[in-house]
């Protein structure tokens, strides 16, 4: 299956190492694309893993997986990376009601003890 990252490998050869834990992010862009495919699978545990330690308060698993479930994701665009720890990106979803959706993001990321982890976003228009 290619990966929904829209890497254009493998799911098997991109993220999957990731969400298994059998390798960590080595970049902020990679931790992106493998946390939208942890939305697109979906997987609430590694979205909840990869945020940062300090910040897992303000998010939900369930919540988290239930946002994977209910929508289709279709398509990671990767606008820009202006910093090591900076993505900006645009998400594009089908929502449960069948209207498609574009989740504009500006990111940031923090690494800590060697991984990556995601900090905060801005919504953009």
């Amino acid at each position: 299956m290619n990966c929904p990252c829209c890497s254009g490998k493998s799911y098997e050869e991109c993220c999957k190492p990731y969400h298994t834990g059998e390798k960590h992010a080595p970049t902020a862009e990679a931790l992106m694309r493998s946390r939208f495919s942890a939305f697109a699978i979906p997987n609430g545990e590694y979205l909840m893993e990869t945020t940062l330690p300090g910040k897992r308060k303000f998010h939900n698993k369930r919540d988290l997986q239930e946002w994977g479930e209910i929508n289709e994701w279709t398509k990671l665009e990767i606008v820009q990376t202006p910093a090591l720890n900076h993505v900006e990106f645009k998400a594009y979803y089908t929502d449960q009601d069948g209207h498609p959706q574009i989740h504009h993001e500006f990111s940031v990321f923090q690494k800590m003890h060697e991984r990556w982890y995601y900090v905060s976003g801005e919504f953009l228009d």
